[in-house]
C-alpha cells in the first residue's frame, strides 16, 4: 500500500477566486510547490480531491476542467512534484442542473473521492494526508479514515467547525514549513508510519 498527501485544489493550489476554470484565472498558492517536493521526496503520492459544482452549476464543462488539470499536472510536472491522480466531483444537491442535481458521497463532506483514489491507487488512507482550506475537507478525511489531517486557513468559522484532531495552520506556506520539520516516515508495524 502506498501513501498519499490530499490536496484541496480551490484555496490549496490555487488562490479561491471563484469557479476557477481557464489558465489565465490561476495564481498559484505560495509555499504549494515547496510542499508538493517535500511530499514527493518522502514517498507520497499527490492527489487531487475537489469539488466542482461549477460544472454542474451549468458555468463551465468537464472538457474545461480536464484541460485546466492538464495544465496545471504539466506545471507540477516541471516544478519537480508530479500529479498522480486527480479526483473531481461536479454534482450539487441544490444547485446542480439536470443529471448534477443530487446528493453524492463523492462531494465533500462525504469521503467518496478520498475512498475511491484509495482503491484506484493502492493507497493506504490510514497513513495519508488530507490538506485543505474548508472544514468540509476535514470531515471528508475523517469519515475517510485518514488521521492526519491539515486545515490550512486563518477564517475562524472554518477553524471552529474543523473536527477535533486537526492540525490548523494559517496557510499552505506554513505547512509547508511544518511537513520540512517533520522526521518523515518511520518504521511502524505496518511500515508506513508517519510522524
Amino acid at each position: 500500500m502506498r501513501r498519499a498527501l490530499f490536496l484541496d485544489r480551490d484555496g490549496i493550489i490555487n488562490i479561491d477566486h471563484g469557479y476557477v476554470h481557464r489558465p489565465e484565472q490561476v495564481e498559484f498558492v505560495p509555499g504549494i510547490f515547496a510542499l508538493c517536493r517535500l511530499a514527493v521526496a518522502r514517498g507520497l503520492l499527490l492527489v487531487v480531491v475537489t469539488n466542482q459544482s461549477g460544472i454542474g452549476r451549468g458555468l463551465y464543462t468537464e472538457d474545461d476542467f480536464h484541460a485546466l488539470m492538464r495544465w496545471m499536472g504539466a506545471r507540477f510536472a516541471r516544478e519537480g512534484a508530479p500529479l498522480h491522480a486527480v479526483e473531481h466531483c461536479p454534482d450539487h444537491p441544490q444547485h446542480g442542473i439536470g443529471p448534477y442535481r443530487r446528493e453524492s458521497t463523492r462531494r465533500k463532506p462525504g469521503p467518496g473521492m478520498l475512498v475511491d483514489a484509495a482503491a484506484a491507487h493502492s493507497i493506504a488512507l490510514d497513513a495519508s494526508l488530507m490538506l485543505g482550506d474548508k472544514a468540509s475537507d476535514m470531515e471528508a478525511a475523517l469519515a475517510a479514515g485518514i488521521a492526519t489531517r491539515i486545515l490550512a486557513s486563518d477564517d475562524a468559522a472554518e477553524i471552529a467547525r474543523a473536527p477535533a484532531g486537526t492540525l490548523v495552520l494559517p496557510s499552505v506556506a506554513a505547512v509547508a514549513g511544518w511537513f520540512a520539520a517533520q522526521p518523515g516516515r518511520v518504521s511502524d508495524s505496518t511500515g508506513t508510519g508517519w510522524l
